[in-house]
């Protein structure tokens, strides 16, 4: 598996549709700041059959220090970010892993 870079795909769609780097960089740059935005606002954002952003809050649990078994650690509450592939791209990658 590799690590493609925001700067990978910015290449690979400026040579796709033959717009300037810079010019997909500050699309790509707003996109990116449009979704963060509006997760920070609480909304769920929607993107037919590539998935679904939202924002969840995790409750406070118990967890396991691996070196002291016998003593427990809180791990407080907290909001998280979350992503839900949708169909389509969940079947994309599920065929891509038989290869």
């Amino acid at each position: 598996m590799n690590t493609i870079t925001k700067k990978e795909i910015i290449h690979k769609i400026s040579m796709k549709v033959g717009i300037h780097p810079n010019e997909v960089k500050m699309i790509i740059k707003g996109f990116l700041d449009g979704v963060m935005e509006s997760l920070v606002e609480g909304n769920r954002l929607e993107f037919r059959e590539f998935g679904v952003f939202d924002v969840v809050k995790r409750k406070q649990k118990i967890g396991r220090n691996p070196k002291k078994a016998s003593i427990d650690i809180v791990i407080p509450e907290k909001t998280v970010a979350r992503f839900k592939a949708g169909r389509k791209m969940a079947k994309l990658v599920k065929e891509s892993e038989r290869k």
